[in-house]
């Protein structure tokens, strides 16, 4: 498929290839075409919820077979990470279906997609079928009835990485809030864990009168109040994680007197905390740091059950992009919003630092050579600048986007200012009605200090 030339170019990336650029491309053929059809695809929950996309199609011929199935490829992987899915229903080709079935099972291509997404999220492996969709109603996706809710004696938590912070909050104001150190990535032994959330909590309750609801937020995918995938238990055994983890999370309440709790995704989180300062929703919120975590709230401000595990989807389409370690897939957001992209493009900006020198110093000394006016750090965040820009324009086709709260390590100083200015002029050179909609965002001081706390607290409703 040929795209169109990019107006501004990546400068650390010229062979980037911007998907929204490579669809549009696709569709002004296959709108000329005149045997071009409309396929459908169901990504379906064991529940029966999902989302349904229409794709106009070029016919399947030995000239469009490979386009067309690479584009059904990505989009299907793209929407598996973001809305969830175990059961994929193909109304189009059965090649497709095939050829699908090939990728995602064990040991194929996309293995990685189908153990993390499939098994440990919904329980089952990924299945692709042929299904006659034509005149069936569309499945739907959900909001759920959490967040927002300021009123009362609430507790909200935030288990991060490197520290746990805990705060109380009375009617939507902090009256107490602390953080605490702690290493949970690789501890075998969940007490670890367990205690160190208990503790935080019985911290902030002694400056409450009385606990009405807890609310809890964590990096990683949690159902129904359950931990499916969550890199704060990495160094756990299954067995731990089934077996005392998950009970654990899934008996809190009744631990606290059978208050009212909730968990959710700290990037969905993060964009609650930015929705309820500024009083609006359809608000996205992107943390680029260790890795890529984002969240969403939609019109009504209300968290969704979307899965926004968006580092793991596709944000470019050229044929040699870099490689994500874990899963094995080239392109994937991880690569281009996080510590990684600034360690992979420093290699390209001619920029060398010793082998055993970790990620986040090797940010620390780029964001100080930028500071200090050296280009080639400057063009890395040039070069993320670019992509962001076209990552929007590409996510604004799967959400109803208003603002973009942008935050993390990569975004500190700078840096993050370059960023944000390279990725506005992208989006009102390239897609200018795009650029009219949408609003970045870095978060203030308030945001900053109390807003995740009070975001995780106001999760639980009550009665």
């Amino acid at each position: 498929m040929t795209v169109q030339n990019l107006s501004i170019v990546p400068p650390l990336d010229p062979n980037f290839v911007s998907p929204y650029l490579w669809e549009e491309a696709y569709l002004d053929k296959a709108r000329a075409h005149p045997e071009s059809y409309t396929a459908l695809v169901d990504i379906l929950r064991p529940d029966g919820s999902g989302k349904r996309i229409e794709l106009l199609s070029l016919p399947e011929t030995d000239e469009h077979a490979v386009d067309n199935f690479f584009r059904v490829e990505r989009l299907i992987k793209f929407l598996l990470w973001q809305v969830g899915g175990s059961l994929v229903c193909i109304d189009g080709p059965q090649a497709w279906v095939r050829a699908l079935g090939e990728k995602y099972q064990e040991g194929g291509e996309r293995s990685f997609d189908n153990e993390t997404i499939g098994r440990q999220v919904y329980g089952e492996a990924l299945r692709f079928e042929k299904a006659a969709l034509g005149g069936t109603e569309a499945p739907s996706l959900s909001s759920q009835d959490i967040g927002g809710h300021t009123r009362g004696n609430r507790i909200g938590f935030d288990l991060g990485g490197s520290d746990r912070k805990c705060a109380a909050v009375v009617d939507g104001e902090v009256v107490f809030s602390e953080e605490i150190p702690w290493s949970p990535y690789f501890e075998s032994d969940s007490t670890y864990h367990i205690e160190g959330i208990r503790d935080s909590i019985e911290r902030a309750a002694k400056h409450l009168p009385k606990i009405d609801a807890i609310g809890g937020s964590a990096a990683g995918i949690y159902i129904n109040n359950e931990p499916r995938i969550a890199s704060l238990f990495r160094g756990l055994s299954p067995e731990a994680l089934e077996n005392e983890v998950r009970p654990f999370f899934r008996n809190f309440s009744s631990e606290w007197d059978g208050v009212p709790f909730q968990i959710a995704n700290d990037g969905d989180i993060t964009a609650l905390a930015g929705a309820m300062m500024l009083g609006e929703g359809e608000y996205l919120g992107i943390s680029m740091g260790t890795s890529l975590a984002c969240g969403y709230v939609d019109h009504d401000r209300r968290i969704t059950s979307m899965l926004n595990e968006l580092a793991f989807v596709p944000v470019d389409f050229q044929k040699d992009g870099p490689v994500d370690e874990w899963s094995g897939d080239a392109g994937c957001g991880v690569q281009y919003f996080s510590q990684q992209a600034v360690a992979r493009l420093a290699t390209k900006a001619g920029l060398s630092f010793d082998a055993d020198m970790s990620m986040p110093v090797i940010l620390e000394e780029v964001q100080k050579l930028a500071e200090e006016g050296n280009e080639r750090a400057s063009q890395i965040f040039h070069t993320i600048g670019v992509y962001l820009g076209h990552t929007l324009a590409l996510f604004s086709q799967h959400y109803a986007i208003k603002h973009v709260l942008l935050l993390g390590r990569v975004m500190s100083g700078a840096g993050g200012e370059w960023i944000i200015n390279q990725a506005k002029e992208v989006l009102e050179k390239e897609f200018p009605e795009i650029a009219k909609k949408i609003k970045l965002s870095v978060p203030d001081d308030r945001l900053r200090r109390h807003g995740q706390a009070i975001a995780a607290a106001s999760l639980p409703p009550i009665d």
